[in-house]
């Protein structure tokens, strides 16, 4: 598990599982640009609490789900980094709702932040990472996309279909050495859980065999795996990391 010398993006890097990522691979030596879209105080904190660690973090605030911010972002990324080692995508959000009552802007938003974002961050780093014939892209589904939970039709429609791209991506770019796969956190404790009711968070705990809620940590380390040189084999796959869900 050693990034010296590597360069990861992360986006959604400075709240939640993308910090705990974004903090591994800078303990682990590389350097990381990490994209928020609009707590520019809490990226900026994040930063601080890093220390000596935190020179190798760069922040940067757009939208992954417009063009034009992610081409600006890569444009800014290529003056001042060589290439590309690895791309986590992590932004996401919820906007829950039952189908019947959803409204038509909560579905586009999820589905263009979590699914269009995944691919418009993926189709600017594969551009890169072919030219230098290798590359890591991991791509943070959830298990919503496999079992569905009633009142997020959205965010499982978005989660299912980042399993789907990001099986026909590894396909296509395989033999440039570059591997694509997911990785599927389940219930974990972050503030994207923090609005549940005491009763529902409960309830979600004990459908978990583990009877509890992961850690961002426990996320990260599968990542890690991942992004690593001895994952060279590895692509197309969804490593669940979901107390057994």
């Amino acid at each position: 598990m050693e990034f010296k010398d590597q360069h990861v993006i992360v986006t959604g890097g400075t709240r939640g599982i993308g910090r705990a990522i974004s903090e591994a691979f800078l303990k682990a030596g590389a350097t990381v640009s990490a994209n928020y879209q609009s707590n520019q105080k809490a990226a900026e904190e994040f930063k601080e609490s890093l220390g000596a660690q935190g020179e190798r973090l760069f922040l940067h605030k757009f939208d992954v789900s417009k063009l034009d911010q992610v081409e600006n972002f890569f444009t800014i990324y290529d003056k001042k980094f060589p290439k590309v080692d690895v791309l986590v995508n992590s932004a996401g959000i919820r906007k829950d709702s039952i189908v019947g009552m959803m409204s038509e802007e909560d579905w586009d938003k999820v589905l263009d932040v979590n699914l269009k974002g995944c691919f418009l961050m993926s189709k600017f780093a594969v551009q890169r990472m072919s030219g230098q014939r290798y590359g890591r892209i991991i791509n943070i589904t959830s298990p919503s996309g496999r079992l569905g939970f009633a009142g997020q039709g959205n965010y499982a429609a978005s989660k299912a279909g980042m399993i789907g791209f990001t099986r026909s991506l590894s396909q296509e770019v395989a033999k440039r050495k570059i591997t694509v796969n997911c990785v599927s956190p389940g219930f974990i404790d972050t503030e994207l859980l923090s609005d549940l009711p005491e009763t529902l968070a409960n309830e979600y705990k004990n459908m978990v065999p583990m009877k509890r809620f992961g850690t961002p940590d426990e996320v990260s380390a599968g990542v890690m795996y991942l992004a690593s040189t001895g994952a060279a084999y590895v692509t197309g796959s969804t490593l669940e990391i979901s107390g057994g869900l």
